[in-house]
């Protein structure tokens, strides 16, 4: 595996590669496997589709062509600054390339897409006891320990969608 790499936005040929990727890093997470569901059909629509929503940035080896890496993105939007942002919503290195510099060029070619387009902050979230936390530290990140992620699922998110009512009105009633 040569030292040199090149990150560069995905391709629709880059797609089985990224979709295995966010799959390595769901098992590295300890989600169940019933947890990541992504196929290559929904990367490629997301991804290629008439104004994305979705945006990915890969590392490959100049050698070899290999994937060593990857970084799945959106834009997000702040209403205290009244600008956009970016959210990485996953940052993938292979054990093999770890060490190498991938991870901190995805982000590198993250911080550039933000100064470029103006964006003020790249936000991410990073599981407690993720080892990649003091990389992080290392780069100037820090931790938004005052704010905590909710987040609306399954069958709640189905039955706040079934009791909000036609035109704005809510007739919600308990949960047992």
């Amino acid at each position: 595996m040569s030292r040199s790499f090149t990150i560069r936005p995905a391709r629709p040929e880059d797609v089985p590669a990224v979709v295995s990727m966010v799959y390595q890093l769901a098992e590295y997470e300890r989600a169940a496997p019933q947890e990541c569901q992504i196929t290559e059909d929904h990367l490629q629509t997301a991804l290629f589709a008439p104004n994305p929503p979705v945006f990915c940035h890969v590392a490959r080896d100049d050698a070899s062509g290999e994937a060593l890496g990857m970084s799945l993105w959106f834009l997000n939007f702040s209403t205290w600054t009244g600008r956009h942002g970016i959210y990485l919503e996953d940052l993938y290195v292979a054990e093999a390339a770890r060490g190498r510099g991938v991870g901190r060029a995805l982000l590198g070619a993250l911080a550039q897409e933000c100064v470029r387009r103006g964006y003020p902050r790249l936000d991410w979230w990073v599981l407690h006891w993720n080892p990649a936390r003091d990389f992080y530290a290392a780069l100037g990140a820090v931790p938004m320990d005052d704010w905590i992620p909710y987040r609306l699922t399954g069958g709640a998110l189905e039955r706040l969608a079934e009791a909000t009512g036609q035109e704005g009105t809510y007739n919600l009633a308990p949960t047992a």
